[in-house]
């Protein structure tokens, strides 16, 4: 399981995500912030810092939100 960046990243984008992730696992993306899904420890100190409340839990994604983890699943696949 991991933690999902979700569409309120893409208007507000803060980062304050970024620093607070224990294992680095946070990178930003041309419109978002992206959680690596092979890396998040689910520690969810990320979702506890999100201004607008952007990071929800993998498996709390409604069908709307599921394409925001298969946008982080690519971006780290093509790293």
């Amino acid at each position: 399981m991991a933690f999902v960046i979700t569409e309120p990243c893409e208007i507000e984008k803060a980062g304050e995500c970024v620093t607070v992730c224990p294992v680095d696992c946070i990178e930003e993306g041309k419109s978002q912030f992206y959680i690596d899904p092979d890396i998040c420890i689910d520690c969810a100190a990320c979702a506890a810092v999100c201004p607008v409340d952007a990071i929800v839990e993998e498996y709390d994604l409604t069908p709307e939100q599921e394409p925001y983890l298969e946008k982080a699943e690519k971006f780290f696949q093509n790293r």
